[in-house]
């Protein structure tokens, strides 16, 4: 899998956290990047970067909303 090391900010992302994520810091965020999705940890905004392609991302948020998951939890 891509990541990025380093300085996240210097990347000049915009990044996302999504509105139903909770208070406690336990979240991802995401951001747009040239035909990829960048994801990273809130907690470590400085830490790596898992990098996506845009179409594998848009892929696994249709699972995940037909909830191909469920049966993991």
């Amino acid at each position: 899998m891509p990541h990025v090391n380093g300085d996240n900010e210097r990347l000049g992302l915009n990044w996302r956290k999504a509105t139903h994520s909770m208070n406690n810091g336990n979240c991802t965020e995401v951001a747009k990047m040239a035909g990829m999705v960048a994801v990273r940890d809130s907690q470590d905004p400085h830490g790596p970067v898992l990098l996506y392609p845009a179409t594998a991302w848009a892929s696994f948020l249709d699972a995940a909303s037909n909830g191909s998951f469920d049966s993991l939890s």
